[in-house]
């Protein structure tokens, strides 16, 4: 938005022609995002608070984490307020790809919000806490994923066919589907994926928020370089016209993101909840389709996939085990000692801040093994 009013004073005040560079308006959006989320994140904590919408512990939970029932959640609302607004006074809004990751995101949140809703009325009358039915959410999440792959199947954003997505470590290799609906499934496994991945993550304080924050840094970097025909050229990747204006709303998260922090981190003041774990999984997912880096994410996400592959280990193992050889054996012979995988570490005696700052630095361990994809081709 200020880019479409400021700009055209440029024959007046040559000094707003900085207005014209991604660059600065990333970080424009980044600081604002950061300064936002200093200005409502008090308002809506408080407002919380009121409300009495405290957190609902997951069933499983160490014990360590009970004291936590008192602490607000659906957080997220702080870190949608803080990316959505930056966003759309930063970027050019009549950019596709912003467009179209602004909605998966508010998509993914709304998801979210309706099941933190639920679990909170549920526990003040006196239900079981299950919040949204788990087909129901999952649907929501197959539906967006679906809306999208269709999207850019038929309507792609640059040169390149829409259904197709690229290879890390490889130049120029193109993946293109024989059937594009190969393409609009990818797209829904992927940002479903994604989003339940980081939801799964959401355990810890600041554990979610300090790895979205790396994750989306490093997007950022790739939607730069792959928006911008020099960079793209020098690197060896796609040129994606338009596509360096993601960088914008990368750096809105992750200013939202540490923002956040300030409140989250231990001992948190208020959790996001699924309104902001569902809404940055979507956010993360829709800017690797976009950028057609669906398997660099998997590098950048790395902690994601750990902690998703976890609990699906976890889960099929116990109920292999128990079908064939009893439900006593099966809840003694587990993969880990609990599920998520910082819970695991959790049982294994590690403090909670010790776990969140390790797996931050595994995550910029992943970010920097994304980053060499650019030049080890």
């Amino acid at each position: 938005m200020l880019n479409y009013l400021l700009v055209p004073l440029v024959k007046y005040f040559g000094f707003l022609r900085i207005f014209n560079y991604i660059s600065f308006r990333a970080a424009g959006a980044a600081v604002t995002a950061l300064v936002m989320s200093f200005i409502i994140g008090p308002l809506i904590i408080a407002r919380l608070r009121r409300m009495r919408l405290h957190q609902v512990i997951r069933e499983g939970t160490p014990d360590s984490h009970q004291d936590k029932r008192r602490t607000p959640t659906m957080g997220g609302l702080i870190i949608l307020s803080s990316t959505l607004i930056p966003t759309l006074l930063w970027a050019k809004l009549n950019n596709r790809y912003v467009l179209i990751a602004m909605f998966v995101m508010l998509w993914m949140g709304f998801i979210g919000f309706i099941d933190d809703f639920l679990k909170l009325k549920q526990r003040q009358a006196g239900q079981k806490n299950t919040g949204l039915i788990e087909g129901y959410k999952l649907l929501g999440q197959i539906s967006i994923g679906i809306a999208l792959g269709w999207y850019l199947w038929h309507e792609p954003l640059s040169t390149l066919p829409g259904a197709s997505t690229t290879l890390p470590f490889y130049k120029y290799i193109l993946v293109v589907p024989t059937f594009a609906w190969v393409y609009v499934l990818f797209v829904t496994f992927v940002l479903a994926g994604t989003s339940n991945a980081v939801n799964v993550t959401d355990g810890l304080d600041g554990l979610a928020s300090g790895l979205t924050a790396i994750a989306v840094a490093t997007l950022a970097f790739f939607a730069y370089v792959i928006g911008r025909i020099d960079a793209s050229a020098y690197l060896q990747v796609f040129y994606l016209r338009g596509a360096g204006e993601l960088t914008v709303f990368c750096a809105a998260i992750m200013g939202a993101c540490i923002g956040f922090l300030w409140y989250n981190t231990h001992p948190a003041q208020v959790f996001m909840g699924d309104t902001g774990s569902l809404a940055l999984g979507g956010a993360l997912g829709a800017i690797a389709i976009l950028l057609k880096s669906e398997f660099v994410l998997l590098l950048v996400g790395g902690v994601f996939v750990a902690e998703m592959m976890s609990v699906i280990l976890q889960r099929v193992v116990f109920k292999f085990f128990r079908r064939t050889k009893g439900l006593e054996y099966a809840q003694t012979h587990r993969v880990f000692r609990l599920a998520p995988l910082h819970h695991h570490f959790e049982k294994g005696g590690w403090d909670e801040t010790q776990v969140v700052v390790r797996f931050w630095i595994l995550g910029i361990l992943c970010a920097f093994l994304a980053l060499s994809t650019l030049k080890l081709r």
